[in-house]
């Protein structure tokens, strides 16, 4: 499959925090061919094993999240507009006049409707919103909207992936479904590749409220070495350079005590080799990401961390450049053909 097609078919499909079952779906389909077991632990992790050759074989976990951020109902109210909340980070100011579509007992569109400035007195239209301030509102009767919604339901923003300039897109949900796109990368290149590791290759749940699936999966896995592959901010007007990475350079490569130096380092020397273009990023504390669950499960793990820039992260339009997926999905499959025994062996050194 196409990358692209199989990003936009996972970023517009709806898998909030802990109810990700419509994206491991496509997951799973789209990754049968590269993988030679496939199984779902209890939490909803999707693991997928990819066997590599000979004897004493090093266990490589490679980790993307595959939940997205979303709303939760909290009230009907009276006319039939409902209150929310947020499952994740969602900044309210985003949100505003957006399309959703809510899941209740059956799929309903719908819009974040708010006070219009006409209605808003003077000093209250330079104040952001808060999520208090917000409803859904799906233009039915009060007595329907009680039959087809409950508390609890969910709601995710309504966007389809569009194509920009050159090899950019932006869709919602990017965050991590990129990563993913990232894994199926990968375990194509590993295709052609000779490896002795093998590879376990997670799309991993509920990341935006705890990276929870990410440590049971590293739990269950008990690998040598784990990578999480996740977005992190690309370069764009009113942020300082050195906090982000430019779109269409290649995965930025992240060094800090979230990362182990010789697992980091390891991955700087392949780009170098193969002549993958690469950043680098700097972590002073753990990382937001999968990474931050691998390191200190059981008794630890060395990690690494693999990033693609992205603009707008937390937005409903998620941009990147497809180029940065592929060049990260290659530098990740070149790494795990280098890594053997002795290298796991100068882990131990460190």
């Amino acid at each position: 499959m196409e990358i692209k097609d199989f990003l936009r078919d996972i970023c517009e499909a709806p898998g909030v925090s802990g109810y990700e079952h419509n994206v491991a779906k496509i997951v799973n389909a789209a990754f049968l061919d590269y993988a030679d077991e496939v199984r779902q632990d209890r939490l909803g992790n999707v693991v997928f094993y990819k066997k590599g050759t000979g004897e004493n074989r090093p266990r490589i976990l490679l980790a993307a999240h595959m939940d997205e951020i979303g709303l939760m109902v909290t009230k009907v109210e009276e006319g039939g507009f409902l209150r929310f909340s947020a499952v994740g980070g969602i900044d309210p100011r985003t949100i505003v006049g957006q399309e959703v579509i809510l899941y209740g007992k059956e799929a309903l569109p719908g819009v974040i409707g708010v006070k219009p400035p006409h209605l808003t007195a003077g000093e209250d239209l330079t104040k952001a919103h808060s999520m208090e301030d917000l409803h859904i509102d799906v233009a039915l009767p009060e007595e329907r909207v009680k039959k087809l919604v409950s508390v609890g339901d969910l709601a995710v923003i309504r966007r389809e992936m569009i194509d920009l300039a050159g090899n950019s897109v932006a869709a919602k949900a990017m965050d991590d479904r990129a990563g993913i796109a990232v894994l199926l990368t990968c375990l194509q290149e590993l295709e052609r590749l000779q490896h002795k590791a093998d590879v376990f290759a997670v799309a991993t749940v509920q990341e935006e409220v705890g990276v929870r699936g990410a440590a049971t999966a590293t739990y269950g896995v008990v690998p040598d070495i784990g990578i999480a592959v996740d977005v992190t901010h690309g370069e764009m007007p009113g942020v300082p350079e050195h906090e982000t990475s430019k779109l269409g350079k290649g995965p930025a490569l992240t060094l800090g005590p979230n990362i182990h130096p010789k697992v980091g380092n390891e991955l700087i020397n392949i780009a170098k080799e193969y002549k993958i273009p690469y950043q680098l990023e700097v972590s002073p504390a753990p990382t937001g990401t999968d990474a931050r669950a691998i390191q200190v499960t059981r008794g630890g793990i060395p990690t690494g961390l693999v990033s693609i820039p992205l603009r707008y992260m937390h937005t409903s339009v998620e941009l990147l450049d497809l180029e940065d997926v592929k060049l990260s999905g290659r530098l990740l499959a070149y790494f795990i053909a280098a890594v053997d025994a002795a290298f796991l062996e100068g882990l131990k050194c460190s």
